[in-house]
């Protein structure tokens, strides 16, 4: 059979202006931004010539408002699949450079065919977010790619890790999709995430509030506690994101990823009694502790400046992975709130759908009193933790370091709550 060499051609043409993307000077603009292109992002996050690209002629099929006339390759996101230290994951990047990233029903699909394979695969899945939201030529269409993406990361939820990366605008209802995943990074510069912008709110409400105030990454990570991590820029999210699913499983049927080839010297050392205050009233620096407590002081922190009366985080103890929670009393003298409840009942909850065992590290005085937090719910948030602990069947470890009273003792994995040991320093009470 004869080979048809102009439809070659035209395929490698095609194929040209695929990779081309929105064009050198739109390339040349982002650089000048610090900003990776969307198919930079994907090549830094997998091993060298691992990547495998699903649906890449795939274009737009709206008609209506002059769309019949413009063409957008890879209908504005890249998917496929690839190595990253050697284990398969699925991603998706947006492409900012192509109709803004806008997401139509076709765009949508793409999401939902990777998300697919994942789930059928057993893989995790990271997207990279950077896109001006739906595409309003495509009306309903493109709500209803909306909805099938939900749709798909609920399905996906503690059945395979989804990490969300937001590298740029992420606005209105493309939002919820990374709120629905596992965990969310995102950059400190040409960032931002919220449901409404500031003119809508100034509209609606007569507030005048600034992108800083409520969508950039610093007000996420401390304030209303929708991102887990913040970096500076792209590289170092794509990097963080690595190291972050080198703690997790490909899959809720998985271990996670222990290294047991080299267990740690554990002969007897000092080093808690030299961390350990000897006055009562002298607060403890628990983040010593952690660094301690786990093989070579390496601890992942997660939500670090959100409710940081509690640490969260990941680290391995003698080559297993764990999930480390603990009081903080270097911030509100260690007690649970109502954001700390609901950090520590997530992370809890995660661990517990990815067989990450348990470790608590405790020094809690009690609940925090005030008219706020009992206005505010506490009881409600409190029992998040107390549901979290009961229904988690990985194993639980928890120890106590100086105080655990009152119901922050229950809410802290006492015995009751299922923890299969507890251990107590010699001082506790």
């Amino acid at each position: 059979m004869a080979i048809d060499q102009a439809l070659i051609d035209r395929m490698r043409m095609k194929r040209k202006e695929i990779l081309a993307s929105g064009g050198e000077k739109k390339i040349a603009a982002r650089h000048e931004k610090g900003l990776l292109t969307a198919r930079e992002r994907l090549e830094r996050f997998f091993d060298p010539g691992t990547f495998i690209e699903f649906g890449a002629y795939v274009e737009h099929t709206c008609t209506d408002f002059g769309m019949a006339d413009k063409k957008y390759v890879t209908d504005g996101v890249i998917t496929g699949i690839g190595t990253v230290d050697g284990r398969t994951v699925a991603a998706f990047s947006q492409d900012f450079m192509v109709g803004g990233g806008s997401l139509g029903i076709r765009h949508a699909q793409k999401i939902v065919d990777i998300q697919d394979y994942a789930l059928q695969n057993g893989i995790p899945v990271v997207g990279v977010n950077d896109s001006g939201g739906a595409r309003i030529q495509e009306a309903v269409d493109a709500l209803t790619g909306y909805g099938k993406v939900f749709y798909k990361n609920v399905e996906m939820s503690g059945v395979c890790p989804q990490v969300s990366i937001i590298a740029g605008p992420c606005a209105g209802g493309a939002a919820y999709s990374p709120a629905l995943t596992d965990f969310v990074i995102m950059t400190r510069k040409n960032a931002n995430m919220f449901i409404c912008g500031p003119e809508v709110i100034k509209a609606a409400t007569g507030e005048a509030a600034s992108l800083e105030q409520f969508a950039s990454a610093d007000a996420h990570a401390t304030v209303s506690g929708n991102v887990h991590f913040v970096t500076d820029d792209d590289a170092q999210a794509i990097d963080l994101s690595k190291r972050l699913l080198s703690f997790l499983p490909s899959n809720n049927m998985s271990e996670p990823p222990h290294r047991l080839e080299q267990p740690l010297d554990m002969s007897e050392n000092k080093i808690f009694e030299q961390i350990m205050p000897a006055p009562a009233r002298e607060p403890l620096q628990m983040m010593d502790a952690i660094k301690a407590l786990v093989d070579d002081g390496d601890f992942l922190e997660v939500h670090q400046g959100f409710a940081r009366n509690l640490i969260v985080g990941f680290a391995r103890i003698q080559g297993v992975v764990v999930g480390i929670l603990a009081n903080q009393p270097m911030v509100k003298a260690g007690t649970l709130d109502i954001d700390s409840s609901d950090k520590g009942a997530r992370f809890i909850r995660t661990c517990n759908a990815y067989n990450i065992p348990l470790v608590n590290l405790v020094d809690v005085p009690g609940f925090m009193p005030g008219l706020a937090q009992e206005r505010g719910g506490i009881i409600r948030h409190g029992a998040k933790m107390l549901f979290a602990y009961s229904s988690a069947t990985v194993p639980k470890i928890t120890v106590i370091l100086r105080k655990s009273y009152g119901g922050s003792y229950m809410a802290m994995c006492s015995k009751d709550m299922g923890a299969d040991m507890v251990f107590a320093w010699p001082s506790a009470e």
